[in-house]
């Protein structure tokens, strides 16, 4: 009866060591995904404000839609944003 219960507590044990990791990794990607957004919304901001001055009359929205391709793609969602303006732009 002790053997089921050592058992059973190594294993109640690495199931939370395994819930532990789990959060921690969880707790990464959201940090990550919030600071590509914000990365997202300052290079949509500069790169706006420079198409202006250089008098080219494209700039992309700082919406939600844009956010989150930007928060989940990174640099290739930025790099999306503007490829679908300049394919419009044309």
């Amino acid at each position: 009866m002790d053997l089921y219960y050592g058992i059973g507590a190594i294993a109640g044990i690495c199931v939370l060591i395994l819930m532990m990791g789990m959060v921690k990794q969880k707790t990464q990607w959201i940090f990550t995904f919030v600071l590509r957004c914000i990365a997202g919304i300052v290079g949509i901001s500069v790169v706006n404000e420079l198409l202006k001055s250089q008098g080219i009359a494209v700039s992309a929205g700082i919406n939600p839609l844009s956010v989150l391709t930007i928060g989940s793609l990174g640099i290739c969602g930025f790099a999306l944003v503007y490829g679908i303006l300049l394919y419009k732009f044309l």
